[in-house]
């Protein structure tokens, strides 16, 4: 962890001429940097962390101040180059969507009225629709076409309060293809100067060349997954464990191939059936398994003993209509970390807002809004491995979001529309 700039360090730079870049003035501060609620408990409402007259100051992409403005160590114009009044508007960390499928070609509406007349999504994939459909049109995009398709998605989620993305591959199911998705969510990011995580997912479906042949297929990816890797494509390792994907076995040679690499995995489980996915990542150390519908209460204990963080991604669940919660109570009683996101993708979660996926959490998994919060910056940060952003304390990444609401709760409250006032990715605003 950076080392925190003490109040009389920061008086001192001041001082000395090293002012703070900017600093926000009567704002209502969620910090989440606590063990529960909206922060740590530094000023406001009992127990939940609020500052109703916080302040919050950065420099160098570094947050640099975050608490209450009674507390700072001078007169604002005398600590930072530009003073923001927020004027009461609520300030959090930046949302991290810690699971999308964003860079893609096409779409799969024809699939939803499919559904919405009765077939399920197995019968769709089985039919030839499903992942493999999406895979047939991102072969045939060229890599400006991909980032021209997948540019305004990656838009939509920036200017609604994401400030770090995670993108996976797995539309493309052969080597020059999975290449060109992970070169593209690079770009994203260099396109719109926040930070996108990149995630190899060639084990996502079977393609048609190499159908009846899984293994074959496998042997492929587990090849493929050092080229990338040396070409600093690949930040983590997925796969789809479930019926219609692969295997245990299958899923755990990926593991092993990235494991070699010093790569860590995560995993799309149990969102179908209780395949044992959650315990088979939670084995080797995963950051996260996605979905978890099925979880049985072994996967959850197992995700508790290894840190492993479990990903809610409602949207998916809302768009299928599913019945099957999540076990979310075990979830809590065990203290695994519950991340939310919007596990934006073509087929089954065409889903463009992380605020939106929060509020589907609360509404059909009843988290409370702290929890969902949480899981959208906090948890979501831990389900990537990083530790430098998801709440607001000095020396953490200058990535916040000014709100035109008063209370957190209001987030998971509002069904859509534009709350966000601006957004802050190190420092910089961005929207």
């Amino acid at each position: 962890m950076p080392r925190h700039e003490t109040h009389a360090e920061a008086g001192l730079a001041a001082e000395r001429g090293a002012r703070w870049d900017g600093l926000l003035v009567n704002a209502r501060l969620a910090t989440l940097d606590g063990a529960e609620g909206y922060g740590d408990g530094i000023a406001g409402a009992p127990g939940t962390g609020l500052s109703p007259a916080g302040a919050l100051g950065w420099r160098d992409g570094r947050i640099a101040f975050a608490g209450p403005a009674a507390a700072l160590p001078a007169r604002p114009d005398e600590l930072a180059i530009e003073v923001i009044d927020a004027g009461g508007d609520l300030v959090t960390p930046g949302l991290v969507d810690c699971h999308t499928h964003l860079v893609f070609a096409g779409d799969r509406a024809a699939e939803f009225e499919q559904r919405l007349g009765g077939a399920s999504y197995e019968e769709i994939a089985r039919a030839g629709g499903g992942i493999v459909s999406t895979v047939r049109a991102t072969r045939n995009a060229s890599e400006d076409e991909l980032l021209a398709q997948s540019l305004p998605r990656a838009r939509a989620l920036l200017a609604d309060g994401v400030t770090t993305l995670e993108v996976k591959s797995g539309y493309g199911l052969d080597f020059a293809s999975e290449r060109r998705m992970l070169r593209v969510a690079r770009r994203l990011g260099d396109a719109l100067g926040i930070d996108v995580r990149t995630t190899f997912l060639g084990a996502h479906a079977l393609p048609p060349e190499s159908a009846g042949d899984a293994e074959g297929y496998i042997d492929a990816v587990c090849g493929w997954l050092p080229r990338l890797h040396a070409e600093g494509l690949v930040d983590a390792v997925d796969a789809f464990c479930e019926r219609i994907g692969f295997s245990d076995d299958q899923t755990r040679r990926v593991f092993e191939a990235a494991r070699a690499l010093g790569l860590p995995v995560k995993l799309h489980a149990d969102q179908l059936s209780d395949g044992g996915g959650a315990a088979l990542v939670a084995a080797f150390g995963g950051l996260s398994a996605d979905h978890v519908e099925h979880t049985s209460p072994a996967g959850v204990r197992a995700m508790a003993a290894a840190g492993t963080v479990a990903v809610l991604l409602p949207g998916a669940f809302h768009v299928l209509r599913e019945t099957t919660l999540p076990p979310i109570d075990a979830f809590r009683a065990h203290g695994v970390p519950m991340a939310v996101a919007t596990d934006c993708n073509p087929g089954t979660s065409p889903l463009l807002s992380l605020r939106q996926a929060m509020q589907l959490a609360c509404t059909h998994f009843r988290l409370t809004p702290a929890e969902a919060l949480r899981g959208a910056t906090v948890h979501a940060a831990r389900a990537l491995g990083l530790d430098d952003r998801g709440r607001l304390r000095a020396g953490l990444r200058a990535d916040f979001v000014r709100w035109r609401v008063r209370e957190p709760a209001a987030l998971c409250y509002w069904l859509g529309g534009d709350l966000v006032h601006s957004v802050f990715a190190g420092g910089r605003r961005m929207a």
